[in-house]
This record gives structure tokens, C-alpha cells and sequence, in this order.
């Protein structure tokens, strides 16, 4: 009997969004305008956004390493969680994360054009502006892996920490939250990331409260 090859030794729901964010990144390379203009997110008072965008969006990556990391985190912590929940709630975990991410990321920009006039460069670039990636949903990931698995070691490449997995998700949250609500880091979606990582963890806290967390 021959081996299983890489692929098919990570779980389905994994696999599978590994390969799209791969031949979505490959498309977006081939076409870069075509496919920002019509698969990422604006902001829905926008003349460039699309119903599907809070869909496609997550399949969207910026650059190589952008995509890189995502998906490295997604094998990485995807296969345990997958693993863990199961095909059905895993593929419920990992959207529930990816469109929370969307909603609060909007929300904040809803907040944000409130103090803008519509005339106003800033606004204007608001409605410009688009948000790609998987991160909000692999945010959601992470929380769910370290809800299930707290006491997990968890090490950094750089720097070379090691903790618990509920303390490194926790400290990667606060820093997220911290630079999203001052603005030191540019060009990143932070609130997206929040609104993965709080609706997946509302999520995996009611399945935990109704006996339904591990896989049936």
C-alpha cells in the first residue's frame, strides 16, 4: 500500500481551503486589477462592492508571504482543530470566524466614515481602500485550538518564546487589539482579526455549554 501523500494526510475541510487560497493567489498573479476589483472586500457603501466580496475575500492574500503565513498557520493548527470537531463543525467554525471578522472590521469602518465627510480624501479612501486574506478566519483557528487545547506549548520563530497555547493566543489577541486601536501598524485589518478570533470563540464557547464541542 503506498504512502499517503502530504495533501491527503491533512484533513478534508483543511485541505481543500489550502488549495483554493492557492489557485486564488496563482489567479491573482495572472490578474491582479480583475481580481482585487472583484474578489476583495470594500466597504459596502462602495461603487466596487459586490455582495460575494465577504466570501471571496477570505480566499484573497496580498503577497507571498501573506499567503504564506496564513496558510502555514492554517495546516499547522487547522489539522488538530479539524481533527478534533470534525469535518461539519470545523467548516462551521472556520466561516462563522471568517465572515465575524468582516462584520466587526465594517463595523469600525461604519464608525470611522460617521466623522468623515463624504467629500473627504479619507473617505474616499475608505471606499477605495480593499481587505484581503484568511486572517480573521485563521484567527478563529487559533482561538478554537487554544480553547481545546489550553495547555498546548506553542513556540514563536522569532522571537524564540514558548507558552501555553491559551497565553500566546491571548498575548497575540492583545497586541492586535492594541495596534488596532491606535493605528502603529498600517495596512492591516486588526479589527477583522478581532471579530475571527471573538466570533469563533463565542462559537466554540456555546458548543462547549451544550456538550457539542467534540467531534460526533
Amino acid at each position: 500500500m503506498a504512502l499517503p501523500t502530504f495533501l491527503e494526510r491533512i484533513p478534508t475541510v483543511t485541505r481543500n481551503i489550502l488549495i483554493i487560497n492557492v489557485i486564488v493567489f496563482l489567479a491573482t498573479l495572472i490578474n491582479q486589477d480583475f481580481m482585487y476589483g472583484t474578489f476583495a472586500m470594500f466597504y459596502p457603501a462602495s461603487p466596487l462592492f459586490r455582495w460575494w466580496q465577504p466570501l471571496t475575500h477570505m480566499f484573497m492574500h496580498g503577497g507571498f508571504m501573506h499567503i504564506l503565513f496564513n496558510m502555514y498557520t492554517l495546516v499547522m493548527f487547522g489539522m488538530v482543530v479539524e481533527r478534533a470537531l470534525g469535518t461539519k463543525k470545523f467548516l462551521i467554525l472556520y466561516f462563522v470566524a471568517g465572515f465575524g471578522a468582516v462584520a466587526l472590521h465594517t463595523g469600525v469602518e461604519w464608525i470611522q466614515a460617521q466623522s468623515m465627510s463624504p467629500n473627504s480624501a479619507a473617505y474616499i479612501d475608505l471606499l477605495r481602500t480593499p481587505v484581503v486574506g484568511a486572517s480573521g478566519a485563521i484567527y478563529g483557528v487559533l482561538v478554537a485550538f487554544a480553547m481545546l487545547y489550553p495547555e498546548a506549548r506553542m513556540t514563536l520563530i522569532f522571537p524564540p518564546v514558548t507558552l501555553d497555547a491559551k497565553w500566546m493566543v491571548a498575548i497575540f489577541i492583545g497586541i492586535e487589539l492594541l495596534t488596532g486601536i491606535t493605528g502603529t501598524q498600517m495596512g492591516i485589518a486588526h479589527f477583522a482579526h478581532l471579530g475571527g478570533a471573538l466570533f469563533a470563540f463565542l462559537l466554540v464557547l456555546y458548543w462547549r455549554k451544550t456538550g457539542a464541542i467534540w467531534r460526533r
